[in-house]
C-alpha cells in the first residue's frame, strides 16, 4: 500500500512475523505481571481495609474441596471453549487449533481485551501460518457471534423462567422478564438480518459497502447453522458458558450458602457487561459489576464478595496460565505452513465414496 505521501507502509501480509511475535509475547508478558500486581493490590485491600475483614474470614473458611471443583470445571469451561474454536475452524489441525483457542483465553484474561478483540491474537496466528486472511476473519466473527448467542439465550430463558415461577428467586419483572425480552427482541433482530443485508447489498455498486453486508449476511447465516445445525460440538459453546457459570456456583458452595441457581446465572450474564471496560483480566470493574448484580437478586453482600473474588481468581488463572503454556509452545512452529484438515461435508462425502466403491466392486 501506498501512502499519499509517497512513503511505502508494510500491509498486514508484509509486516515482519519476528516484530509482531515479539509484541505480541510484550503484551502478554506485561498483561500478566499487571494481572499479579492487580491481585496482589486486591489482597492488600481484603486484608487491610476493616470494613472488608468480614469477606477476608469468609474466604478464609471456604471449603477446599468445592473451590477444587471450581478450578476443575474452569478447566473443562476452557476446554469447551476449544471445542467450540474446532467447530468453527473445523480444518485447523486439533492440536494447533487448541493451542490457538487457548492463547485467545490468555490474552482475554491477562490484556485488556473483549472477546472479539482477543480473538485477533488467534486470527493472526492462523494467517501467520499461511491461512487466508479474510476467511480467518469471517470465522473468528462467526466463532464470537456463536459464544454471545449462548449467552443471550441462557439469558432469555433463565430470566422467562424465573418470571413465571419455574426457576426459584425474584420475580420481579425488571429481574426477570425485562433483560428476557431485551435479548429475544436483539436475537430476533439478528436472525432477521440477512435477508435485509442481501437486499442492500443489492442496491449497492460493487465496492467496500456491499462487501461488508454481504460478508455480514454470510456470517449472521454461518452462525445460525453451528447453533441449530445438529453439530453435537455445539456443546463446547454451552460448557464454555455453563462450565464458568458453575465456577462461581461453586464458590457459594465453598462458602455454604448457595442462593437460587437463576439468580447467580442472570447476575453473572448482566454483571459481565462490566468487563467492556479495558482494565486487565476485568479486576475491580468485574467484581464489581458482579457483587452489584447478586446483591441486587437478593444474595447477602458479603458472600457475594468473597465468592465473587475467588471466582474470579479461578477464572482468571486458569486460562491465562494455560494459554500462555501453549503460546509458547505455539512459537516453536512459527512460519510453518498448516496442514489443513477436510470438513465434516468432505469427509462424508469420502465416506460416500468409498461405500459406492465398494458396492460397485462387490
Amino acid at each position: 500500500m501506498v501512502s499519499t505521501t509517497g512513503d511505502q507502509r508494510p500491509t498486514g501480509s508484509e509486516r515482519d512475523p519476528a516484530v509482531e511475535e515479539a509484541q505480541a509475547r510484550r503484551r502478554l508478558r506485561n498483561g500478566l505481571v499487571s494481572l499479579a500486581l492487580l491481585v496482589l493490590l486486591a489482597t492488600g485491600l481484603l486484608l487491610a481495609v476493616p470494613g472488608l475483614h468480614d469477606v477476608g474470614r469468609v474466604v478464609a473458611h471456604m471449603q477446599g474441596s468445592w473451590l477444587a471443583a471450581g478450578v476443575g470445571l474452569e478447566i473443562l469451561s476452557c476446554l469447551g471453549y476449544v471445542l467450540a474454536f474446532l467447530q468453527v475452524f473445523e480444518r485447523a489441525p486439533i492440536r494447533f487449533g487448541a493451542r490457538v483457542a487457548l492463547t485467545e483465553l490468555a490474552f482475554n484474561s491477562a490484556v485488556s481485551l473483549g472477546g472479539a478483540a482477543s480473538q485477533g491474537i488467534g486470527v493472526w496466528l492462523l494467517v501467520e501460518r499461511g491461512a487466508p486472511a479474510g476467511r480467518v476473519t469471517e470465522r473468528a466473527a462467526v466463532l464470537f457471534l456463536l459464544t454471545t448467542a449462548v449467552n443471550v439465550i441462557t439469558l432469555m430463558f433463565t430470566g422467562l423462567g424465573l418470571y413465571i415461577g419455574l426457576l426459584p428467586g425474584p420475580q420481579r419483572p425488571l429481574l426477570s422478564i425485562v433483560p428476557a425480552a431485551i435479548c429475544a427482541a436483539g436475537f430476533i433482530v439478528v436472525l432477521l438480518l440477512p435477508p435485509v443485508m442481501q437486499r442492500l447489498a443489492g442496491t449497492q455498486q460493487p465496492g467496500r459497502v456491499r462487501t461488508l453486508l454481504t460478508a455480514a449476511a454470510a456470517t449472521i447465516r454461518d452462525t445460525e447453522r453451528a447453533l441449530f445445525g445438529g453439530d453435537w460440538r455445539i456443546l463446547g459453546a454451552i460448557g464454555y458458558l455453563w462450565f464458568d457459570i458453575g465456577v462461581l456456583i461453586a464458590c457459594f458452595a465453598a462458602i455454604g450458602n448457595v442462593p437460587p441457581i437463576a439468580s447467580i446465572i442472570l447476575a453473572y450474564q448482566i454483571g459481565y457487561l462490566s468487563n467492556f471496560v479495558p482494565v486487565p483480566g476485568g479486576i475491580g470493574v468485574l467484581d464489581a459489576g458482579l457483587v452489584g448484580m447478586l446483591v441486587l437478586y437478593g444474595v447477602n453482600a458479603t458472600d457475594a464478595t468473597a465468592a465473587t473474588i475467588v471466582y474470579h481468581a479461578i477464572a482468571l488463572w486458569i486460562p491465562a496460565m494455560w494459554g500462555t503454556i501453549a503460546f509458547l509452545v505455539l512459537q516453536r512452529s512459527r512460519g510453518k505452513p498448516l496442514r489443513l484438515r477436510p470438513t465434516r461435508a468432505e469427509r462424508r462425502q469420502a465416506r460416500l465414496d468409498r461405500r459406492r466403491s465398494r458396492e460397485e466392486q462387490g
